[in-house]
């Protein structure tokens, strides 16, 4: 059975942490709030505590996790922070990775964030795959349109752990 962890377990996420489940997953996923936990677990997902500000505090949550999904296309916060969690906290993540048994990655490449630290997220990634061979894929599906989106992200998940 894999195991996802989706960082950014918003209401998206949660959703989509609905439909892995209703798959066969398991599935984990992320906040930074406390408070919101309930709501994640109310998803039928666990709920764990995670910053994507600090790899490490992801990191904690892999250990068993086949697939991470990076759902913070449509983050909010400081264009500071923001601009970190789709380039050097992102880099740092997978460099980190590759010590784990996570054996894919997929990357929300749509959303409110500006485009262009999209796009730089997504260079990464797609270096990250080359250097150090981790699968992944880059989801440019709309959020806007969120059945859409809901079905590039399994379609993503599915093609990764070979489901």
């Amino acid at each position: 059975m894999a195991r996802a962890l989706i960082v950014g377990c918003g209401c998206r996420g949660r959703e989509l942490g609905r439909r892995l489940r209703a798959a066969g997953w398991r599935v984990r996923g992320t906040t930074r709030d406390p408070a919101n936990r309930e709501e994640i677990l109310a998803a039928g997902v666990e709920p764990v505590i995670a910053d994507p500000d600090r790899a490490v505090t992801v990191l904690d949550h892999v250990g068993d996790v086949t697939l991470v999904l990076w759902l913070l296309g449509s983050a909010q916060g400081e264009p500071e922070a923001l601009a970190a969690i789709h380039g050097p906290c992102l880099e740092r993540l997978l460099e980190r990775l590759v010590d784990t048994p996570v054996r894919g990655f997929v990357y929300e490449g749509a959303g409110r964030v500006p485009r262009e630290q999209l796009e730089g997220g997504a260079a990464i990634v797609r270096a990250a795959a080359k250097r150090w061979r981790i699968p992944v894929e880059v989801v440019a599906a709309d959020p806007a349109d969120p059945e859409a989106w809901i079905e590039a992200m399994l379609a993503a998940s599915h093609r990764l752990v070979g489901v």
